[in-house]
């Protein structure tokens, strides 16, 4: 997927939340930032030259309740 220009400089101004649960010492970090137009991105701290994961808000809010329920336990 192509990242607009637009979509470029939301996602450098997005508060990035990095999961509690993310490795201490700098890796295995997963970071997540709501975005406009009820959106989400996703991205990997080992991975920056990879463009993050943008979820519509009920892909994303299915994947958050499914993963507390452990469906995603693999």
């Amino acid at each position: 997927m192509k990242i607009s220009n637009e979509l470029r400089a939301e996602l450098e101004a997005a508060v990035w939340k990095k999961s509690t649960l993310s490795g201490s010492n700098g890796g295995d970090c997963l970071y997540a930032a709501k975005l406009s137009g009820d959106r989400y991105a996703i991205r990997d701290s080992e991975q920056p030259d990879v463009e993050p994961l943008i979820l519509r808000g009920g892909v994303f809010r299915a994947f958050v309740g499914g993963a507390k329920l452990g469906e995603f336990d693999l």
